[in-house]
């Protein structure tokens, strides 16, 4: 089957060549790549020509944010099974192959999402991040990661699902996955780490500034999950929520107390013996 990635670049010169190699360096044999470009000027598009004759497809278009772009790629796709990349985050080696053996053993299996490590400026492991097994009342109560780095999905359900909302400007990659959700006739959750997030001062400082936005999509993903607004006696239900992804996912706890938050760093004084 033929897997399309792609990749929106936008003033990444510092990390789009690791994120390019580790794509073009895949040991799977049908890998179309397509690069969307919307108007870098910091030289990231001169590194992207030097790898113009690997490249199934470049699009330097200017466009209205990352879900545009994206969907801008995907319009230009002609594979079996969708994945798409930062210009700042990295695959694994071999996670092509490993996730393509997946979806070959489970025909019906519309989505697979796996594991990732949080992956500091230099590319050096800080960290690993725990995807959940999908449940819709946990997505909305905020207690449900996907690690969207690690998640593969076939078109035809990217398509039914309507792509990526254009309008979203913070959580394109969520809202997808809710929508994607509705339709999938089966999601594998594959127990391996399949990418690196990286974390960085510019994504840090992004996280930060669109603190409110995220806040507000929080509450329009949980009125369209639960068909109500959110209430004070939620916040009791969210720690149910909690509760239940850290015994599901008892690596996560561990990692969270370890280290702390993806975003903060900061880790629980005295949680746990680091060397453990």
């Amino acid at each position: 089957m033929r897997f399309t990635i792609v990749t929106i670049a936008y003033n990444q010169r510092e990390f789009v060549e690791q994120a390019l190699r580790s794509v073009l360096d895949q040991d799977y044999p049908d890998i179309e790549y397509i690069v969307v470009d919307p108007g870098s000027t910091d030289g990231t598009r001169e590194i992207i020509e030097r790898y113009r004759d690997r490249l199934d497809r470049i699009l330097y278009r200017a466009d209205e944010g990352p879900a545009e772009g994206l969907n801008n790629g995907f319009a230009a796709a002609t594979g079996e099974i969708f994945g798409f990349l930062n210009s700042d985050d990295l695959l694994l080696p071999g996670t092509i192959a490993r996730v393509a053996k997946a979806f070959a053993d489970g025909p019906r299996v519309d989505l697979v999402t796996g594991h990732m490590w949080i992956v500091d400026a230099q590319g050096r492991r800080v960290r690993r991040s725990f995807s959940d097994r999908f449940h819709p009342r946990a997505y909305a109560y905020g207690c449900c990661t996907i690690c969207q780095q690690s998640t593969f999905f076939r078109a035809a359900l990217f398509r039914q699902a309507g792509g990526f909302n254009s309008a979203n400007r913070i959580a394109w990659d969520s809202e997808l996955f809710l929508d994607m959700m509705q339709y999938a006739r089966s999601h594998l959750l594959l127990d391996e780490i399949l990418s690196g997030f990286r974390i960085h001062r510019e994504s840090i400082t992004g996280s930060q500034r669109n603190r409110e936005i995220r806040r507000r999509f929080f509450h329009d993903r949980f009125r369209r999950v639960m068909g109500r607004d959110w209430r004070r006696s939620d916040r009791l239900v969210r720690l149910f929520y909690f509760a239940r992804k850290y015994a599901l996912q008892p690596r996560s706890l561990r990692e969270r107390l370890r280290h702390g938050s993806i975003v903060t760093g900061r880790p629980v004084p005295g949680a746990l013996d680091r060397d453990a």
